[in-house]
């Protein structure tokens, strides 16, 4: 660490009132020199280019921190509207189940105009959700996963092996990075 250097104003204060002490009683001067420092004086070339050093490394500094917030900030923002979406897409899940129970039921014909509005609200729900990056998990006949299913029960299955899905109590729904509902099932046991 250097020392801080005094301002030449008032080196040049000192030895003035070191001067007029140092005066004979008989008027004659005593010639003061200054005193050596313990480290040589920087000229101005050599400060300006350390000060424009330092002001660069400072601004380079700000400039990354800045840079590492605006990162920051927009996958913060990202990650906001994500869970947003999620959530109102688990809140209109509910609504598609309840259109598939009341399909399920519904008579086969063609005939009642009744049945076909609520196939073409279901139809529309169902492309909202493509749209939105959602797609159903209805997984049976694949082996149980816990990340993605949610047994209800498990139950003896001639044929199955044990640990797959062989029956679904409500289908899942998954984005591309995140399990919105995990399906909920019946494993083989």
């Amino acid at each position: 660490m250097t020392r801080p250097t005094p301002k030449e104003e008032a080196v040049v204060s000192e030895l003035r009132s070191r001067h007029d002490e140092s005066s004979d009683d008989d008027g004659k001067e005593a010639v003061v020199e200054p005193a050596a420092p313990d480290q040589p004086e920087e000229d101005e070339l050599t400060v300006a280019k350390r000060e424009r050093d330092e002001y660069l490394d400072l601004a380079k500094r700000t400039q990354a921190d800045f840079e590492n917030y605006r990162k920051r900030a927009a996958k913060d923002l990202s990650a906001t509207g994500n869970r947003a979406r999620i959530g109102v897409i688990r809140e209109i899940l509910p609504v598609v189940d309840n259109l598939e129970r009341a399909l399920s039921v519904a008579p086969a014909g063609d005939g009642d105009a009744f049945v076909e509005g609520v196939r073409l609200v279901y139809r529309e729900l169902e492309g909202a959700l493509a749209r939105a990056g959602v797609e159903a998990i209805e997984p049976k006949g694949d082996t149980f996963d816990p990340n993605v299913h949610e047994a209800l029960s498990m139950r003896p299955q001639d044929g199955a092996e044990s640990g797959t899905v062989i029956d679904v109590i409500e289908k899942g729904y998954r984005t591309a990075d995140t399990v919105v509902r995990p399906a909920r099932v019946v494993v083989a046991a």
